[in-house]
């Protein structure tokens, strides 16, 4: 019998760390690899038997070390501004030592010329050509925004603060990190997906008014959605010292957002998890420890 092992790379961020939990529950831990840039941060991991490979996106040697005798590999989406590079090292790494499936972690989205972030999104899309170009089998994850980032966006004190962010009435399938992570754990564990590409949606697409009713409905109190001009919006976030990344990240999210490129609705996550995904009100009473 074949032995098929796994190489989970970004190990020890939310989403690998979670995706490997779940894996556990199904696979072995002595068929699992984690790539970790730091070994001591995957000490969690290697107590439960898991294998740690050290190294990164851009140490070439070390992604030869790291995918060997590996059968499929997830590639977790990097953020730096030179990702795609980084996802051809990754790529690269996984032809040359013959592994079998790449599973990536991508991005559900309408139509990314439109985006104010065309060029780090569109890097996205970018990853996904390369990977079918390079004759791999592949499990393309498109992924919706985390409902882990709503805190990120409107605080932790919206019960305060109301629910302020230049979004518009634009919608987004917020599902939470856990149950992509959950999804990924399915997909890695199963033979099934192969050439697959899925939206990673939760079933239905909130807006952030919805977001401050279901707050509202949480908190027991009126918690108001105000959408102020980004511009203005960014001024402030510059009077609070967020740093300029984080501004345009979020205003650029929050750009996309109102005009619902990111409006996409799927029953995949759904089928993959075989229940239906939490809803909003759901996760958020779950991150605010409601």
């Amino acid at each position: 019998m074949k032995l098929i092992m796994i190489l989970i790379t970004g190990a020890t961020g939310h989403l690998g760390n979670k995706v490997i939990e779940n894996l556990l529950k199904s696979v072995p831990a002595s068929e699992i690899k984690a790539l970790a840039r730091d070994e001591q941060k995957a000490a969690n991991l290697k107590e439960k038997g898991v294998t740690i490979a050290t190294g990164d996106y851009e140490n070439i040697p070390a992604l030869d070390n790291a995918m060997k005798g590996i059968n499929k590999v997830l590639l977790i989406s990097g953020l730096d501004e030179n990702r795609l590079e980084q996802h051809k090292n990754v790529i690269d790494a996984a032809k040359r030592a013959g592994v079998e499936r790449i599973v990536y972690t991508s991005v559900s989205m309408t139509d990314v010329s439109s985006s104010v972030m065309k060029d780090f999104m569109g890097s996205h899309f970018q990853t996904e050509d390369y990977i079918k170009e390079s004759g791999l089998e592949y499990t393309l994850m498109r992924n919706s925004l985390y409902m882990d980032v709503i805190p990120m966006f409107i605080g932790e004190k919206p019960n305060e603060t109301g629910v302020v962010l230049p979004a518009g009435e634009g919608k987004v399938a917020f599902a939470l990190r856990t149950e992509m992570a959950e999804a990924l754990a399915n997909v890695l564990a199963d033979d099934t997906h192969a050439n697959k590409v899925y939206d990673i949606t939760n079933t239905e697409a909130y807006s952030f008014n919805d977001i401050a009713v279901s707050l509202s409905e949480l908190y027991g109190k009126e918690i108001k959605y105000t959408s102020p001009d980004a511009d203005v919006f960014a001024k402030q976030l510059k009077e609070y010292s967020v740093p300029d990344f984080a501004i345009n990240l979020t205003v650029g999210f929050a750009t996309d957002i109102k005009n619902n490129l990111l409006n996409i609705v799927s029953t995949d996550l759904e089928s993959i998890l075989n229940r239906k995904p939490a809803t909003l009100k759901k996760g958020l009473k779950e991150l605010y420890a409601l």
